[in-house]
């Protein structure tokens, strides 16, 4: 189960994380009288990150809405230069006029398994995984000449990353369920029921989703794959607009049943 996902997130009775045996959690949100600003994949690009959210509470303060939700779609980590501030920041003090939800990406998932088996994940590195490495002041090509590499890595990684920031990146769901909307990181498998969807489908696919209708009946709104634009297609919302390249962190509002782009 999602360990504290009510009281961490303020959702109360309204909202109810879904188990799925084997896999991370999925939620859904009641839509009545709530309005979701949906922020694109972050990669460690804080800086974004907080011009992105001052934006989202000056469109806020004209919305009647009485729960307002942040909800960010994954890959929070990796190829931007602060990934550790952009999780201190996320699992510091909530503010009190949002309720914060994150996503889990598929950076964020590999990001866990680097922390739990380096000598296993080394993939990750050249993942976008250095620049998160040194945003917690590890150097690893230092590392890797002078202290042995990825075999002290897992002791430098316990001392260096904050168990917080453990703990936020394993209960984070991987869907959100918002009436007609279904929010995930990369997108769903066209064609298969939700209730038979995959965790890692949901992290990661992008064919054939980005090409064919989701067959679902929802709007799938989504991050993962990068445009230089938002993306509107049909059966589903593409908002990765590259920021970690670009400098562009997209924000949608979805407030009954309609979506927007929040400049």
């Amino acid at each position: 189960m999602l360990t504290g996902v009510r009281s961490f997130f303020g959702f109360g009775g309204k909202t109810a994380p879904v188990p799925k045996a084997g896999g991370r959690e999925r939620v859904e949100i009641d839509p009545k009288d709530t309005v979701v600003y949906a922020i694109g994949d972050v990669h460690g690009c804080f800086d974004a990150l907080m011009a992105a959210e001052q934006r989202i509470e000056k469109d806020a303060a004209g919305i009647s809405a009485k729960r307002r939700i942040v909800l960010y779609l994954g890959d929070l980590v990796d190829r931007g230069p602060r990934s550790a501030d952009v999780l201190d920041h996320l699992v510091g003090t909530q503010p009190d006029d949002f309720e914060r939800l994150s996503l889990c990406g598929n950076h964020d998932e590999t990001f866990l398994s680097f922390i739990e088996d380096p000598q296993g994940n080394m993939g990750w590195l050249e993942f976008g995984g250095e620049e998160t490495l040194e945003s917690y002041g590890i150097d690893f090509n230092r590392l890797a000449r002078h202290r042995g590499g990825a075999a002290s890595l897992r002791d430098i990684l316990q001392s260096r990353v904050p168990e917080a920031h453990v703990a936020f990146l394993k209960q984070l769901p991987v869907s959100v369920r918002f009436g007609s909307v279904l929010f995930v990181h990369a997108g769903v498998r066209p064609g298969v029921p939700l209730d038979e969807q995959d965790d890692d489908d949901f992290m990661w696919i992008r064919e054939p989703f980005v090409s064919q209708p989701n067959g679902l009946g929802l709007t799938v709104v989504h991050g993962h794959t990068p445009a230089n634009e938002p993306v509107f297609a049909p059966g589903r919302i593409g908002i990765d607009t590259g920021a970690y390249a670009t400098g562009r962190l997209t924000v949608l509002r979805v407030l009954d049943g309609e979506a927007s782009i929040i400049h």
